[in-house]
């Protein structure tokens, strides 16, 4: 579960995911090119980490985070480019949940998935996130509750 300051919104639950995102993604790369016996074993894992957790984002964003700003924003335009965004990665995401080894096409694919990602976090921080937080009609802390509560559904979390 991503932990976030009290005052921290919808945008700040998203961003955190990002970083946390692009952690496993450098723990990813540090193993490329390892000796040690198990590190194909350990980029395999981390793959998939990677791949799920991107997968519950992408959802989170499509399933309330965008449709909230179609309706509160007038430049919708960031969002539809995002969405085409999110389906190139969701084919990588497929290619990579397809292969059973961690081998020089595997790290490529890896790669490219996360070249694809920073550019997607980019366009968020600097087009999406400042729109949203402008918009009068959204309220970014009920969102960020939402996004968490639907976040927690599709990890697996259960209350305690």
């Amino acid at each position: 579960m991503t932990h976030l300051r009290k005052d921290a919104d919808a945008c700040s639950l998203l961003d955190a995911d990002h970083r946390a995102v692009k952690k496993l993604f450098k723990a990813y790369e540090s193993l490329v090119g390892s000796r040690a016996r198990d590190a194909a074993g350990q980029r395999l894992d981390l793959a998939r980490q990677i791949c799920q957790e991107l997968t519950v984002h992408a959802a989170i964003e499509e399933e309330i985070f965008y449709p909230a700003l179609r309706e509160a924003l007038k430049d919708t335009a960031p969002l539809a480019e995002a969405e085409v965004e999110h389906g190139s990665v969701k084919e990588l995401i497929a290619q990579l949940e397809a292969l059973d080894q961690a081998d020089e096409a595997f790290d490529a694919l890896v790669k490219v998935l996360g070249e694809y990602v920073d550019h997607h976090v980019k366009e968020e921080r600097n087009q999406i996130f400042p729109a949203a937080r402008a918009a009068r009609r959204l309220d970014l802390l009920a969102l960020r509750d939402e996004l968490q509560a639907r976040k927690d559904q599709l990890m697996g979390v259960t209350a305690d």
